[in-house]
């Protein structure tokens, strides 16, 4: 009996854990889209699988030459899914680089980054 309970506790803790790692906010999708060759863009939007805490969550945009571009202030939408901010003026042809960093309101924290190339 004894042996019973504690694989039963060692199975319910095994599946929480595993739903607890799925709650990560994870990227569905981007625009620009990863490895993109685009016009440049008015603004920047990502789309989670989960809702963001937007005072805990940035997005970064770095230049082809690897130094950070100033973009505007970002928002939420779709439920709090989606950020959005606007690209503060016109890129030059390049390869760039989207880092974000976000908290979902579940409390996790998640990051990752993702490239697109603006056209000549």
């Amino acid at each position: 009996m004894r042996n019973t309970l504690i694989a039963s506790l060692a199975l319910a803790a095994f599946v929480a854990a595993a739903g607890q790692a799925a709650a990560h906010a994870s990227v569905k999708s981007t625009t620009p889209t990863d490895k993109a060759s685009v016009a440049s863009p008015e603004e920047l939007d990502l789309t989670f699988s989960e809702a963001l805490n937007l005072p805990f969550s940035k997005l970064h945009l770095l230049g082809p030459d690897g130094k950070e571009i100033e973009i505007g202030k970002g928002v939420l939408k779709d439920a709090d899914k989606t950020m959005t901010a606007p690209v503060t003026g016109p890129l030059k042809p390049g390869t760039y680089t989207v880092r974000w960093n976000v908290l979902s309101v579940d409390g996790h924290k998640t990051n990752g980054t993702y490239t697109f190339t603006v056209k000549p």
